[in-house]
């Protein structure tokens, strides 16, 4: 049997890097998953790739109506919704004195409000599948601060407490929710930036595929006691 048999996951951002390792892994673990990005080509290729357990849909996260569409989709697709992963997200950065407005209110519009719609959208159908659990893409910058990512510092912490707020709130309904904080990880866009710029202890920087195994583990029922929490995997 699969760690996640049963399981109906929607995830936002799930085209490629982590939300795509998620989606490879939660398929062949048993879940249906329905991938969720603004990527459309990228994200129906790895849709067609993993076959009748998933499914490609049109999201962005800052679109209430796209937030309807797709658990209306992963609902009528699939029977219902157990596993929401808020892994959606951007960074851009500045010195504070030359930080633009809009690129603050870019980083809260995507990275916060974006998981709070998620959040809210997939409430309902959730609850009505007798429960399951939201892991939301929070990052070790919402665990502390750091130079020229204000807003993206905001954002991540703003996540971390909205992931307890929910987590709270809908405990009640057998549903949890809990925070992932990622360090650097390999992916084509961190993998220009200076390799010292976030020291590591363990000496490298993390794959997709090790914070992935992280999220698999919030989506089974392996971590049904755990609620309203922070799990960092950032290589210490």
């Amino acid at each position: 049997m699969g760690r996640v048999d049963g399981k109906v996951a929607l995830i936002s951002g799930g085209a490629r890097n982590i939300g795509g390792a998620t989606a490879r892994w939660l398929v062949a673990e048993g879940a249906k998953v329905v991938i969720g990005d603004v990527l459309d080509e990228e994200g129906q290729a790895l849709a067609d790739e993993l076959g009748p357990d998933a499914t490609y849909v049109h999201l962005d996260v800052t679109s209430n109506e796209d937030w309807r569409a797709a658990v209306e989709t992963t609902t009528s697709t699939y029977g219902s919704l157990s596993v929401l992963f808020n892994n959606a997200g951007i960074f851009n950065g500045g010195q504070l004195q030359r930080y633009k407005r809009e690129l603050w209110q870019q980083m809260l519009d995507v990275n916060l409000t974006g998981a709070f719609l998620g959040c809210r959208a997939a409430a309902d159908a959730m609850i009505a599948s007798g429960g399951g659990s939201i892991i939301n893409t929070s990052s070790i910058e919402g665990l502390r601060g750091t130079p020229w990512a204000h807003g993206y510092v905001a954002s991540k912490w703003g996540l971390t407490g909205l992931t307890k707020s929910v987590a709270m709130e809908l405990a009640p309904h057998g549903i949890r929710a809990n925070s992932v904080h990622p360090g650097r990880i390999s992916t084509p866009a961190t993998d220009q930036m200076p390799p010292d710029l976030i020291p590591i202890p363990l000496g490298r920087p993390g794959t997709v595929e090790e914070v992935a195994g992280l999220v698999v583990f919030l989506a089974s029922d392996e971590s049904t006691f755990c609620t309203g929490s922070e799990f960092t995997v950032d290589g210490g």
